[in-house]
């Protein structure tokens, strides 16, 4: 019989309450902040890293999950009997986290007897947050209603073929450091009052568009939205500290496509440090030929 669990890390940005209703493990990324190593969402809350973060004397980075700390957590979950373990890591063109977490499987089954009991089922899931988070969260679900491992994987693999992420920060000294924007470009966007869409398809971030002024934000998030979503399909919202935009984008979604989004997700450290904390964004499945 099946015992599956179901592993990811911290940059999914699943609600903590959701994390522990469908027993979803989750790994947190270590946070370097003046100084310090912080653990997300262990040492802090989303809310309390957005203070932190504006207050932090410079600016703070992540570091990547390193294949000693996922072979203990295939270990423990080994102890506990799990036969098989899907694990869905953050974009690998993004964090060596998806390669430590093979070369971790490679360790695990080379120097642990009777290994082999437990299968591991690593995903790359090409992108950040809710792209992931989502999709996650209705593999937890199927789990629940019994849904077998193969099934599971298969809607996962699907899912992250036709799925992407489109954003906009609100501030541009963030996606500069994290090079979605190159440090010319964040200048004279800062001085023009000029805001980038961002779309990040299969770990690749792209400037789609750039809009003036704050206001235009919506709208033009919501055409680019429209030209690039799969009809009928779900989609959810993101967003940092300012749920202001994300209710006016919500509440125009749902009335553009008569349905409202399937989830919201708001952004933790990992996700905030290179995207910055006020953003707005959609997650969405994707026609690929546009």
């Amino acid at each position: 019989m099946q015992k599956i669990k179901i592993m990811t890390d911290s940059a999914c940005d699943i609600d903590r309450d959701l994390e522990l209703s469908l027993g979803i493990k989750i790994l947190s990324f270590t946070v370097i902040m003046d100084g310090k190593d912080y653990r997300e969402r262990i040492d802090f809350t989303n809310e309390e890293f957005y203070k932190m973060i504006d207050e932090a004397k410079e600016f703070p980075s992540t570091s990547q999950l390193t294949a000693f700390e996922l072979q203990e957590a295939y270990q423990e979950l080994f102890d506990q009997g799990y036969t098989d373990v899907i694990y869905v890591t953050i974009a690998s063109k993004g964090s060596a986290t998806h390669q430590n977490a093979l070369m971790a499987r490679d360790n695990f089954y080379n120097e642990v007897e009777g290994a082999d009991k437990m299968k591991i089922h690593i995903i790359d899931s090409g992108n950040y947050t809710g792209v992931y988070g989502y999709p996650v969260i209705q593999a937890a679900k199927k789990l629940q209603r019994g849904a077998s491992v193969e099934e599971l994987v298969d809607y996962l693999t699907e899912w992250f073929t036709c799925s992407e992420v489109l954003f906009a920060p609100f501030t541009l000294k963030y996606v500069k450091r994290s090079g979605r924007v190159s440090a010319a470009a964040a200048f004279a966007g800062e001085l023009l009052g000029l805001r980038p869409l961002i779309r990040i398809t299969d770990g690749v971030s792209y400037v789609a568009k750039k809009v003036r002024g704050d206001k235009n934000i919506i709208p033009n998030l919501i055409e680019l939205m429209e030209s690039r979503m799969i009809p009928k399909t779900p989609y959810c919202i993101v967003s940092g500290k300012n749920d202001t935009y994300a209710d006016e984008l919500a509440k125009e979604l749902t009335k553009i496509f008569g349905y409202p989004p399937a989830g919201y997700f708001h952004i933790g450290a990992a996700v905030t440090i290179n995207a910055g904390p006020d953003v707005v964004g959609v997650v969405i499945r994707a026609e690929r030929n546009n």
